[in-house]
């Protein structure tokens, strides 16, 4: 009603003014009546252009924030064009960018008849803007409400404005500028506030439809196409336009505000950064056939476009302080071609979950049979506390955590679940005995605290030198110098540790013994019959480091105990290992997997509790493998070593092993026994004695999540079809063929025929290993080493590295189908985890962790927190982690990371898809946490 009565008053005003200067044309002179006309018109004037120049500054940072082609008005969609480029940073390797021509502004009005047109329109905006701010009530929170002056002030404006126009209308008459007759210039008038009002209008339906643009498209599918425009106006409100993206506070904050506003938060930005790029012709990678439709289609793609995309590449690298060598880098769609390649049907796959076995005899979890035998928390209860903690603990909103040290006794060698003082208080004498002060303890929550650099940290010497030295700063440790040291385990030789490569049993060298082992038993056959092999109390990895010289690959773990970082040291060195001990509780392996176990004076007291440490090496080990113990009880005739060679004697026989052969080497002074484990059920039937006796039909070898040892042994399959039953194929032909037992009746993992499925995933890694891994990412290989694949399926990862130098852990959650005996099938390495816990490893273990689909999955049963701290524990300063997930999950990975410094040097998504590749720095907090 104020804006109604204001432009009321307008209206009256101007009559009032026409009839009064028609009166003093017949009562007066032309001069005195050209005057007051004059000056009632330069009021009208100054009113009106104060009021479109307070409007124009309060809208145009709405209109800043739109993306409009042309002039604005009713035109044709013409003006300008969009362009999209990636751009590949330190910090953050696909930034998108958007880019318009740029705009020429539009010639300045003539001073005459125009102005007081454009004045007219002004009073029309000013009319609308009034009567909006009346009905939505007051106007003081609208930015584009009235000017922040009180009236007072306003009026002194106008007062001074009123003058200085009328002055001026005065030198324009007398230059004769203005000549329009009272008639002509009511019309111009009325016609100028009509046509104001029509454009204000124009703009009001204009803006509307660019707001309802957005919310449509964060309606709709991901996969469908929009139109450019209506992209483009998305990515500016999304991305924030183009930044600088060493602006790590401005990134932050924008995000945070995608975060609350927008459902999947930073993966929406980077979904509409993708959506760009696919209306530039970029195509989906569909069901094997995408990759050879993809490459034509980069072939099709103009030069001048792809030298634009490398060029843009090569730019924002110089931002960010770095040379590039063009042909060190490949252009942009080289890069991205495989980066969120998907498995033929993987969009409508359905994951077997831990919801139990169905008639097909679908793949089970350890979730589904382990019993959780710790006491640290409520199940029931625990999934809740975990999900609250991901909402308020930083797992999964949008408050930046407050990062703090460790402040425990281990320092920077700080493993939470075997460095649990408090629950290692609680334990019995009788649990010492059977070392359960050694197996994993967890507390109740994952540590949210960073673990310390130790003084002087240096990043690693590279493979193959460093299984001969590391440096010393980063394992400071000097008890098995002082100890093994004339062993030749390790030395210390001014800043670095040395590694002679001898053992206790091999002391003039790992490969002497290696090759003695081998004569002894031919059946060994390193590298073609036996390719994993689990080296139990393995000190520091010698024989398993060099074990690679004879292509086999070995599981190594020792306890962390008073032989100080002893799987430290291995791991340092780049040799692979856990820290583990045999002590109450099954090794976290399936049955019927290793096809040797080696111990070499590993102080494993193997006769004790009727043989239940050694019935756990018979789980284990393949059915035809051998069991290599190389000890003194062997070849020596101490009291002690002649009681516990026949403690061993009588219970291997009672287990069925044959004793194949004792050799002695004359180099090292030692001897070593070669047992073999039966292929068939009929030894035990014939025992006199059923001690050990056989386990019972419920009793599942696989299941080995926190089951404790049961001195009992299982049979051995002889069915055809059965897993064990056949000795897998020689190696490397056992990596690429599926495994006999794979029964193509039975479904695999992502719902086609095992076999097919096992070929698929095959497949797939290997295009994205080969296209994507070794060159899009910047990954310098020569600096990695220790790799892990945090949910292995089928091992593929692994499989598509296996010409590189490197070695990967291939972990199968605890939650997820239970391939882990497929991995060992095909001659690669992997273990049971649950990711809702911490790694049995040493802090900065590892070079590059690779999560597969692991947060979304992780979010179901507890924070991403904590396993993002995990993953900042055990990797390496230098190394880094490649995530592929769903864009909401990568999304929050990406903030955590940000937030604890980590190098964020891709983001890329694609249909929901998204990938990430982030690099650790070498920064730590100042504060320091509660003691734990």
């Amino acid at each position: 009603m104020a804006g109604l009565g204001r432009s009321s008053r307008g209206a009256s005003g101007k009559r009032g003014a026409a009839s009064s200067s028609s009166s003093s044309v017949s009562s007066s002179s032309a001069a005195a009546s050209a005057c007051v006309y004059y000056a009632t018109t330069a009021v009208l004037v100054t009113l009106c252009v104060a009021g479109a120049y307070f409007l124009t500054s309060a809208s145009s940072a709405s209109l800043a924030g739109s993306v409009v082609d042309g002039d604005g008005g009713g035109g044709g969609g013409g003006g300008g064009t969009v362009t999209t480029t990636y751009r590949h940073t330190t910090r953050s390797s696909f930034a998108y960018e958007v880019s318009r021509p740029e705009r020429k502004a539009p010639p300045a009005p003539p001073r005459d008849v125009e102005r007081v047109d454009d004045a007219a329109a002004a009073r029309g905006r000013i009319a609308d803007e009034e009567g909006a701010e009346e009905e939505h009530g007051d106007g003081d929170d609208d930015p584009r409400g009235k000017p922040d002056l009180d009236d007072h002030g306003a009026d002194e404006e106008e007062t001074k404005s009123a003058v200085a126009a009328m002055d001026d209308a005065q030198r324009r008459e007398e230059d004769g500028s203005v000549s329009s007759s009272e008639a002509n210039a009511e019309e111009e008038e009325a016609a100028a506030t009509t046509g104001a009002r029509r454009v204000r209008v124009g703009e009001d339906e204009e803006e509307a439809a660019r707001e309802e643009s957005q919310e449509l498209h964060l309606q709709m599918p991901l996969g469908e196409s929009r139109p450019r425009a209506a992209a483009a106006v998305e990515e500016k409100s999304l991305d924030g336009g183009v930044e600088e993206e060493s602006n790590a506070g401005q990134r932050q904050r924008e995000e945070e505000q995608i975060d609350h506003g927008v459902d999947g938060g930073a993966s929406l930005r980077r979904e509409a950064q993708e959506e760009g790029q696919i209306g530039e012709g970029y195509v989906m990678a569909d069901h094997g056939e995408g990759e050879e439709m993809l490459l034509e289609q980069q072939q099709q793609q103009p030069e001048e476009e792809r030298g634009g995309d490398a060029e843009a590449a090569r730019t924002s690298e110089s931002d960010a302080g770095g040379e590039v060598d063009p042909e060190d880098k490949p252009t942009v769609s080289e890069r991205t071609e495989e980066m969120v390649d998907t498995l033929p049907g993987e969009e409508d796959r359905a994951e077997v979950s831990a919801t139990g076995v169905d008639e097909q005899n679908a793949w089970a979890t350890q979730a589904d049979h382990s019993h959780q035998e710790k006491d640290r928390r409520d199940e029931a209860a625990g999934v809740d506390d975990n999900i609250a903690d991901a909402t308020a603990g930083g797992g999964g909103g949008g408050e930046e955590p407050e990062w703090r040290l460790c402040n425990v006794k281990a320092g920077p060698d700080y493993i939470p679940c075997l460095d649990n003082d408090k629950a290692i208080k609680k334990l019995r004498p009788e649990n010492y005995r059977r070392y359960e002060h050694r197996e994993r303890h967890c507390p109740d929550e994952g540590p949210t605290c960073l673990v310390p650099l130790p003084a002087g940290y240096r990043r690693p010497i590279e493979w193959p030198k460093s299984r001969d030295r590391v440096w010393y700063s980063n394992v400071p440790h000097t008890k098995l110098v002082e100890v093994k040291g004339h062993q030749n385990w390790v030395k210390v030789s001014g800043q670095y540790l040395t590694f002679p490569g001898g053992g206790t049993q091999f002391i003039h060298g790992a490969l002497h013994y290696i090759d003695f082992l081998q004569q002894s038993a031919r059946g060994i056959a390193w590298g073609k019959r036996t390719r994993v092999v689990l080296d139990v109390g393995c000190g520091v990895a010698s024989f398993g480091g060099y074990l690679f010289d004879r292509d086999v690959v070995a599981m190594s773990f020792a306890p962390k105990d008073e032989h100080e970082a002893q799987v430290q040291m291995a791991l340092e060195r780049g040799i692979p290992a856990i820290s583990a001990v045999m002590g109450s509780k099954r090794l976290p392996f399936p049955s019927k997997v290793f096809d040797l176990v080696h111990c070499a004076r590993c102080r494993v007291p193997w006769h004790a509790d009727g043989g239940a440490l050694l019935l756990e090496l018979n789980r284990v080990l393949r059915p035809g493998g051998f069991f290599v113990w190389s000890a003194t009880p062997v070849y020596q005739k101490l009291t002690e070593d002649v009681q516990i060679w026949k403690a061993m004697t009588a219970l291997t026989k009672s287990m069925c092993w044959e004793l194949v052969a004792i050799k002695k080497d004359r180099l090292n002074g030692i001897g070593a026994a070669f047992y073999r484990k039966p292929t068939s059920n009929e030894c035990y039937e014939t025992r006199r004695r059923q001690q050990p006796p056989m386990c019972s039909d419920d009793d599942d070898a696989d299941v080995a999540w926190y089951i404790r040892l049961n001195a009992c042994m299982h049979r051995v399959p002889v069915a055809p079809s059965d897993r064990g039953a056949a000795w897998p194929a020689e190696w490397p032909r056992r990596l690429r063929a599926p495994p006999h037992w794979l029964n193509a009746s039975r479904a695999g993992v992502y719902g086609k025929p095992a076999p097919e499925d096992f070929a698929v995933d095959y497949d797939h890694w290997r295009r994205v290993v080969d296209r994507s891994y070794l060159n899009g990412l910047g990954i310098d290989w020569s600096r990695v080493r220790n790799v892990m694949d945090m949910r292995a399926t089928y091992g593929g990862f692994a499989a598509a590295m296996r010409d590189h130098k490197i070695w990967v852990m291939n972990v199968v959650n605890v939650d997820a189908a239970d391939t882990l005996p497929i991995i060992f099938e095909r001659g690669l390495i992997g273990m049971y985890h649950d990711w809702c816990e911490s790694f049995s490893t040493y802090p900065r273990t590892y070079d590059l962790l690779h999560a597969d689909r692991l947060f979304s999955k992780i979010k179901e049963r507890c924070a991403v927190l904590p396993v993002v701290v995990e993953v900042d524990r055990i990797v390496r300063p230098g190394g880094s982690i490649v995530v592929r997930d769903d864009s909401g999950a990568v999304g929050e990975v990406e903030r955590l990371l940000r937030s604890l410094h980590w190098d964020v040097r891709l983001t890329f998504s694609k249909n929901g898809e998204a990938l990430l590749y982030a690099e650790k720095s070498d920064w730590r907090p100042e504060l320091l946490a509660d003691p734990l």
